[in-house]
């Protein structure tokens, strides 16, 4: 219901409030109900849930022999598969949160979550102990088998205040924020009434980044319902392979991806997510084409639009779509789920009236503990909660959202800077100061332009001196950065446009970035078989006009998935696989030829 500009959730079908206990107590609930059901499988390895928790429970002995105990954190650095819901688990059962790392990140960007996280053990894989030695911390090499079982190890009381695992976001500041939430947060999201059960033959997608606030739907929502995780292919692979056939061969029955995978996989392919029967979107704007095509194409399971950052774990808001929007109507985010208290404020904190924008409040019991190491920054986004009478707090999300009628939010835009990037939370403050450090770069701004759902980051530059590469500029962040705060294109310029107060005018900058002619060199005809394949590609994947051969990919609107879908088109059509970071490296369509033209002689001979 709605009152006052405080919205509330109280289903009539709602179960009771689950009992307060750990992941831990709800993990062996799940054990005990059925230890003989599947839990986990990769394409190599598959475990019951018995056969989960026994493994669990070796690398839990591990760990608290090593000293690890409550409100310790432990770094997870494992690549895709079982052993990462393994570690997950064991960590927990020792008593301890997991803060894990992509190990695709690069290794930057990994070491300081690992040292901003201050983790006293890092569970890491077989040989790469020495390789994180520069940390000075303790490590565990470890695979799954390895540890001896030990039947009866006593896992302490773990209280649900504990602290469950710590999920780095983006900050304003130049560096990443860890998020910590605690376990009886994610126990209610685990259990939440509102959103799509999961039960035993249900098989779901793991194919998020485990440093992904995603994964938590993957693993949780999954343990409690009995179902089976499956470890898929990491998103950008999944994409560049045939994703329905991938699915039918797993026998995926629910996923949750974000938005902007959704928006891009259904705009080439409507049946895509046919075999499943539950999809979930999230993290992005849903777009209402994207709907129409899915529900008149042969997808004919529940689709759910999910809405909800990190700091109030994952999800506190959702919209079944039935039908596809009305036209001129945008897919709502929907109704507060089920324990969730949110609130429709102005800049005076007071309730603005229904059908206006305001930024959005979260209370109830999913709102996180706040950010590692942060109190100032926590004090700040998480604010006394006027309806709780025993203090707790809610989340200020920066979200603008309206009440579109009956309690239903619809997302408008945000108060700041914050931007979403292939359903990453994108503060362009982070970007500016790593581009910033590479040395020819003296000035940067960095904003995000496209449509709804298809947004993308621009960079604008002001050189240090008298040489910019371009080129070498995209690898120093491939190599500092994980690829969704990569900007798509880089303009430079010779002064950065001021408004009359001296502050930058962004008006100006976007403009910019929008007149996408101006970008462009002067045109260059193909020369050849390969250059002619290529800016046909181009001309077919971002729906423009004449393209050369000095036109880089992504000054003309590509973006990281149309580049996943460009390298398959390319393998299937010439027989030549690119390693992912290729077209980062080589997006002018001369650049790329050479590249190719080589693979290709071998591949022919």
């Amino acid at each position: 219901m709605v009152t006052g500009g405080v919205v509330t959730t109280e289903p009539k079908d709602a179960a009771p409030a689950p009992a307060a206990v750990s992941l831990v107590d709800l993990f062996a609930r799940s054990v005990r109900a059925h230890p003989d059901a599947p839990a986990v499988s990769d394409d190599d390895h598959a475990y019951t849930y018995q056969e989960l928790d026994t493994h669990a429970t070796a690398l839990a002995r591990l760990l608290t022999a090593r000293g690890v105990g409550p409100e310790d954190r432990v770094g997870l650095h494992l690549r895709r598969g079982v052993d990462v819901v393994v570690a997950i688990l064991g960590i927990l059962k020792a008593g301890a949160a997991y803060l894990p790392v992509d190990t695709r990140y690069p290794a930057a960007r990994r070491d300081h979550m690992l040292l901003d996280g201050d983790v006293r053990v890092v569970v890491t894989e077989p040989g790469w102990g020495e390789r994180l030695a520069h940390l000075d911390r303790d490590t565990v090499e470890w695979r799954s088998g390895d540890a001896p079982v030990v039947d009866g190890f006593p896992v302490a009381g773990i209280a649900p205040q504990q602290a469950a695992c710590v999920l780095y976001t983006s900050g304003s500041t130049g560096q990443p924020k860890g998020t910590v939430l605690e376990h009886r947060q994610l126990v209610a999201f685990a259990l939440n009434p509102a959103l799509p059960a999961l039960s035993t033959g249900d098989r779901t997608a793991q194919c998020a980044s485990i440093s992904f606030d995603t994964t938590t739907f993957e693993v949780w929502r999954s343990l409690a319902g009995g179902a089976e995780i499956v470890v898929l292919p990491s998103i950008p692979d999944l994409l560049g392979s045939d994703l329905q056939r991938e699915l039918k061969r797993r026998g995926i029955t629910a996923m949750l991806a974000p938005a902007v995978v959704v928006n891009h996989v259904v705009r080439f392919d409507r049946y895509a997510f046919a075999p499943l029967r539950v999809l979930c979107s999230g993290g992005d704007v849903l777009l209402p084409a994207t709907c129409r095509d899915l529900l008149r194409g042969a997808f004919d399971g529940r689709l759910f639009n999910l809405y909800g950052p990190t700091e109030a774990t994952v999800a506190c808001t959702g919209h079944e779509v039935t039908e596809p929007p009305a036209d001129g109507a945008g897919v709502p985010i929907g109704r507060p789920l089920g324990g969730f208290r949110l609130r429709v404020l102005g800049p005076d904190l007071r309730p603005v009236p229904a059908g206006e924008a305001g930024e959005l409040h979260i209370g109830g019991d999913g709102v996180g503990r706040g950010y590692l190491g942060q109190p100032g920054r926590t004090a700040e986004r998480f604010i006394p909660d006027p309806d709780a009478s025993d203090g707790s707090r809610m989340y200020a999300t920066g979200d603008l959202v309206r009440d579109v009628g009956g309690g239903v939010l619809q997302y408008v835009g945000r108060i700041d800077s914050q931007v979403k990037i292939n359903g990453h939370r994108v503060e362009p403050g982070e970007v500016e100061a790593c581009l910033c450090r590479f040395p020819d770069v003296g000035e940067a701004a960095v904003t995000a332009v496209g449509d709804a759902g298809e947004r993308r980051l621009v960079a604008f530059l002001i050189r240090a001196g008298d040489r910019l590469s371009i080129r070498e500029l995209r690898e120093f962040l491939t190599g500092t950065v994980p690829a969704h705060l990569v900007p798509s294109e880089f303009i430079v310029l010779d002064r950065m446009p001021t408004d009359p107060h001296g502050k930058r005018d962004w008006g100006e900058l976007e403009s910019v970035a929008a007149d996408r002619e101006q970008l462009r060199e002067d045109y260059l005809e193909p020369r050849d078989d390969i250059e002619r394949y290529l800016t046909r590609l181009w001309e077919d994947l971002l729906s423009v006009e004449q393209v050369g051969v000095r036109d880089d990919f992504f000054t003309l609107g590509g973006h990281s998935l149309l580049a996943v879908r460009a390298r398959r088109i390319i393998q299937r059509d010439l027989g030549v696989a690119l390693e992912p970071e290729v077209l980062f490296q080589c997006s002018v369509v001369e650049d790329l030829a050479d590249h190719i033209r080589p693979a290709r002689e071998t591949v022919a001979s």
